[in-house]
C-alpha cells in the first residue's frame, strides 16, 4: 500500500529535520511537511531532510492536516504526526499493523498507554485527555486513553468523513465522524518524548484551555448532527 506521512509545522526549525529523518523510509513513498506560516526555516530544513513541502497560509492546525492530506492524494494510507519530535516515528509499524491486517481504519497512538517521558505532558494536557476522552466513551461508546496527534487512517475514508475543523478540533474531529459513521477505531501504545522548543498549544495555560475547549466543543458538537 503506499503510504504517505503528513506533518504540519510552525516554527519547528530545530526540530522538523530530525523528524523527518527518523521516518522509516522502507515503510513510505512520501513525507509531506505543511509549512503553516513559519518565519523561521522550517521549510528549508524539511526540504534539506528530503520531505516534499507545501504551504498553507489559513492558519490552524486542521486546516494544515487537511492541506498536506491533499497533496498526498495518491496515497492509500496517511499517517500524521507532529513536527516537534514528540512522537516517535520509529513506531510506525506498530501504528500501521492494525490498519494494514484489515482489523481498523483508523488507528490512534495513546501516548498515556505507551508512556510519555517527564515532562512530556503538562497536568492540563493529561487532564483535558481524561475529560474528552470520557465523554467519547459516553457520548460514542469509544474506549480510547488519549486522542493524540500520531495516528493512521485509510485514504479513502478521510475523504469520506469531510472534515471540516481548521484549528485544534481536527484531532476529535476525525475520531467522532469515524464512530459515527461506523469505521473501526483501534488504538496503540506508543511513547511521547519530550518536545524540541516550546510548544504553542501545551507549553502555556491560554494555550492548553483554548485547545481543550475547541476538543471539547467538537466532542459534543457532533454527537446530536444528523
Amino acid at each position: 500500500m503506499r503510504i504517505a506521512v503528513v506533518i504540519p509545522a510552525l516554527d519547528e526549525e530545530a526540530a522538523i529535520g530530525e523528524v523527518v529523518r527518523e521516518v522509516p523510509r522502507d515503510l513510505v513513498r512520501e513525507i509531506v511537511v505543511v509549512d503553516n506560516g513559519s518565519v523561521d526555516r522550517t521549510a528549508a530544513a524539511a526540504r534539506a531532510a528530503g520531505a516534499r513541502v507545501v504551504s498553507e497560509a489559513v492558519r490552524g492546525y486542521g486546516a494544515a492536516c487537511l492541506a498536506g492530506a491533499l497533496a498526498a492524494r495518491e496515497a492509500d494510507v496517511l499517517v500524521f504526526l507532529d513536527g516537534d519530535r514528540s512522537d516517535d516515528p520509529a513506531e510506525m509499524p506498530l501504528l500501521l499493523a492494525p490498519l494494514l491486517e484489515g482489523r481498523a481504519d483508523l488507528v490512534l497512538g495513546s501516548r498515556l498507554s505507551g508512556g510519555a517521558e517527564a515532562g512530556a505532558l503538562s497536568p492540563h494536557q493529561r487532564l483535558g485527555n481524561r475529560v474528552v476522552t470520557l465523554l467519547l466513551r459516553l457520548l460514542y461508546g469509544l474506549r480510547l486513553t488519549d486522542i493524540g496527534p500520531f495516528r493512521a487512517i485509510r485514504a479513502e475514508v478521510l475523504g469520506a468523513l469531510g472534515m471540516e475543523q481548521k484549528t485544534h478540533g481536527w484531532p476529535v474531529e476525525m475520531i467522532v465522524k469515524a464512530a459515527r459513521q461506523g469505521y473501526r477505531v483501534a488504538e496503540v501504545p506508543v511513547r511521547c518524548r519530550r518536545r524540541i522548543g516550546r510548544s504553542k498549544v501545551g507549553g502555556t495555560l491560554k494555550g492548553s484551555l483554548l485547545a481543550g475547549y475547541r476538543l471539547l466543543a467538537t466532542t459534543l458538537r457532533y454527537a446530536w448532527r444528523r
